[in-house]
């Protein structure tokens, strides 16, 4: 790797200390960090690894789970290992780790942000837990990923899926009909919308969201008609 594809000493050790695990190949670190756009030799980079270190982690937290949550159905058990191996959830990880401050990446990918850069930091995070299970093995990798992933996957809400598919899919079952979602009212300036939607289900009573979005708006809706209907716990502040 280049010089400026290599981490410095100081920024290796307070990395590794983040991490739990000293590297015996401290390249295997430096790759891991490494997106595509900083030029590297070819498989100077991360997405090899990236590979790899999806199925560790998916092997680890299936594990979690089988171990957690020994009542639990093969469908819920899939529900939490779904959003805990997101994006979403791998890119938390990496901001809590500050993963930004150590990427390795082109000017192009440093500028920039939302989703796509998202997707950079989850996919560093699988390179991460790849590089660590190369250097250290399987026990060492799953370590970093109790770590950084237990807390998450005893959360109470961790085996809720998207509220609209949720009420679809329970709506199909119980009444064989698909919920219906209308625009009430949009209100508010351009700059700060409000959307009033209500959903409905032949058969039971309705329910309305209000949300910045649409689609946010819908969301809050089919979630208000799951608690009601006892398939989704009710939330603590009611919402």
């Amino acid at each position: 790797m280049s010089k400026a594809q290599t981490l410095s000493a100081a920024d290796r050790a307070k990395l590794e200390g983040l991490i739990g695990h000293d590297f015996a190949e401290k390249e295997r670190l430096d790759r891991a960090l490494t997106h595509a756009s900083a030029r590297t030799e070819k498989g100077g980079n991360y997405e090899r690894l990236e590979f790899l270190g999806d199925r560790v982690l998916g092997l680890c937290i299936a594990e979690l789970l089988f171990r957690t949550f020994g009542a639990a159905a093969e469908g819920e058990l899939s529900v939490r290992l779904n959003q805990l191996v997101s994006a979403e959830t791998c890119a938390a990880v990496a901001d809590e780790l500050n993963l930004h401050l150590y990427i390795r990446t082109g000017a192009d990918v440093k500028k920039l942000t939302g989703k796509r850069m998202m997707n950079v930091r989850a996919d560093v995070v699988e390179s991460l837990i790849a590089a660590i299970y190369l250097d250290g093995g399987l026990e060492v990798a799953r370590r970093f990923i109790l770590r950084y992933w237990q807390g998450r996957a005893v959360r109470a809400d961790g085996a809720k899926r998207d509220a609209k598919t949720e009420l679809q899919e329970w709506s199909h079952a119980k009444f064989g009909v698909t919920p219906n979602y209308r625009v009430d009212e949009r209100s508010g300036p351009d700059h700060d919308p409000r959307f009033k939607v209500t959903v409905e289900v032949a058969g039971i009573k309705p329910e309305t969201g209000v949300e910045r979005s649409k689609r946010a708006a819908e969301q809050v809706a089919a979630t208000k008609m799951l608690e009601r209907e006892g398939i989704w716990q009710q939330s603590p502040a009611g919402n």
